[in-house]
């Protein structure tokens, strides 16, 4: 996925190494059309090390080979990071202010500092910001006899926010670019807490942020030490061209997951193929020849990367057990964090491109259904109800108009198109929390919201099943009373623990025999028929 077409990128590496950032500079002084993408940040991102008799491999940073990923005709792109700068030198060598008096309205700034920020505040590089993201100071006086007024790490990024916000631009955060260390057999997942900083600031600030430390880490989990090994060639920090371009496309990857994925429009062919951030982890069909059954919702149903992190699982990972996966594709597309209208807007697009006539799609929401619509942490919330009641909001995340629709609106459109692409949808209503009335488990609304949902879009042929999978496994809590339920859960009273996610992926296959017409009995596997069928009116 992230391996380079090398020819082609040496041939640009050379270019633009070759390229003083000072003539970058003078040529952008015109307003610039189309719109610029500027880099400011250390040596990750840019540094001027060609190869010679010591480094046979020339050292690349991975603002070079972003330039095959973006469209030249569309948006012009200025690498302005500079070797052996901190938040606080690029500041205070006026390089920023070289970058912002040339900025012009639509132009973007991906901000990655962190490298050099860690050291001494008064050595002789001063290169160091106070640690945080506070308002903290401390004077310092170099040699010369000026006084120089240290900030905090975070303080330097806000400036850079501001002065962008300033010039109409857009600024982007972006994690601190991943070092090749490693211990028992994991990668340095941070460099000290600058992650967490630029994070929190991203926050704060309400800006976009690409994690790009867990992007890369992730991969180079995948590859493991000795391949990742040859990304860098002379010491931990500094990667090869074959290692910037892993970095560069880690880059676009957390990009086109951002709300409304601003730079998407820029892209190049070669960008356009690379895979959004929150979709590199989810798995593919195994056989293209069988038909798939789709699962998507949220972390009751997908808790992260589905490997059990702090203890929790969804049931859409405990549930290919009870099919034959020989006759019948098992994919959870589930996504932690999503509501039916985030999942629809932003994930939902390309789980459908990939959906075949003869496929299934099981989807369970209303967890994160119930947040607000406009707050600017996650913006996640729909109108309460299955109607077609609409409210347009300032999306705080997306910074655009939105009109926001009902849980069951969003439902529908899910079951539509599912229909549409010639595959079965099957609405499950969400699992339960742990949450007690006296001796039973709490219903909510969206059971009977995701029912209506389910039922109106039959009526108008699209032809949908429902499981009450929410009536299934509260049942069987209330049977087994409260203390025996409580090892289901990994957390107060909304993610399950493995033995909960199993529990609930049993339910799932109780609900389906239940069915008057179980669209996937064909394709249950034999261990299956132990489990009794579950038939809501007779309960």
């Amino acid at each position: 996925m992230f391996m380079p077409r090398l020819q082609l990128l040496r041939l640009l590496s050379a270019a633009f190494l070759a390229l003083p950032f000072t003539v970058a500079l003078s040529q952008s002084k015109t307003p610039p059309h189309p719109p610029t993408l500027w880099i400011i940040g250390d040596s990750t991102a840019h540094i001027d090390a060609p190869a010679n008799a010591a480094n046979p491999e020339p050292r690349v940073g991975w603002g070079t080979p972003l330039a095959a990923v973006f469209d030249p005709a569309k948006i012009r792109l200025v690498n302005a990071a500079k070797a052996g700068r901190s938040s606080r030198t690029y500041f205070t060598e006026k390089r920023w202010d070289q970058v912002i008096e040339q900025l012009q309205p639509g132009d973007y700034v991906l901000i990655n500092f962190g490298h050099n920020d860690p050291g001494p505040i008064d050595d002789a590089k001063g290169r160091g910001s106070l640690p945080g993201i506070g308002d903290d100071t401390q004077t310092v006086g170099p040699a010369d006899g000026t006084t120089e007024t240290v900030h905090t790490f975070g303080w330097y990024l806000r400036t850079y926010i501001a002065g962008t916000r300033s010039r109409g631009a857009t600024p982007i955060l972006l994690s601190v670019t991943p070092r090749n260390i490693w211990t028992d057999g994991k990668v340095e997942p941070g460099l000290g807490h600058f992650r967490e900083w630029t994070a929190g600031v991203a926050r704060a600030e309400n800006v976009d942020y690409v994690d790009l430390t867990g992007i890369v880490v992730r991969e180079y989990q995948k590859l493991g030490p000795e391949k990742v090994a040859a990304f860098f060639p002379l010491d931990h920090t500094h990667t090869n061209l074959a290692g910037a371009t892993l970095n560069a496309r880690s880059v676009v990857a957390g990009l086109k997951a951002l709300p409304d994925s601003p730079l998407n429009p820029y892209l190049s062919a070669e960008g356009e193929a690379v895979i959004r951030a929150d979709e590199m982890s989810m798995p593919l069909p195994a056989n293209a020849v069988l038909p798939t059954l789709w699962i998507i919702g949220d972390s009751t149903v997908r808790n992260g990367q589905g490997d059990g992190a702090n203890g929790q699982w969804g049931w859409g990972d405990e549930i290919a057990h009870w099919f034959r996966t020989n006759r019948i594709n098992v994919v959870n597309r589930a996504l932690g964090g999503t509501s039916s209208r985030t999942y629809f807007q932003f994930h939902w697009p390309s789980v459908l491109s990939m959906i075949r006539p003869g496929d299934f799609v099981l989807m369970q929401f209303g967890h994160n259904d119930n947040g607000p619509l406009d707050d600017a942490a996650r913006a996640r919330g729909t109108l309460p109800g299955n109607g077609e009641d609409a409210r347009t909001i300032d999306n705080p995340l997306t910074r655009k108009h939105e009109t926001v629709h009902s849980y069951g609106w969003y439902l529908r459109r899910l079951i539509n198109q599912t229909r549409q692409h010639g595959a079965t949808p099957i609405v499950l209503s969400l699992i339960p929390r742990k949450t007690w009335d006296g001796d039973r488990i709490h219903r909510e609304p969206y059971v009977e919201w995701a029912r209506q949902a389910a039922a109106e879009s039959d009526k108008k042929g699209d032809r949908a099943f429902f499981v009450n999978l929410n009536e299934i496994i509260a049942q069987q809590y209330e049977r087994m009373g409260q203390a025996a339920v409580e090892p289901m859960f990994a957390d107060p009273h909304t993610h399950t623990s493995l033995a909960g996610a199993q529990l609930n992926a049993k339910s799932v296959i109780e609900g389906l025999k239940g069915l008057k017409h179980d669209p996937l009995k064909k394709y249950l596997s034999p261990e299956s028929k132990s489990l009794p069928p579950f038939h809501e009116s007779s309960h």
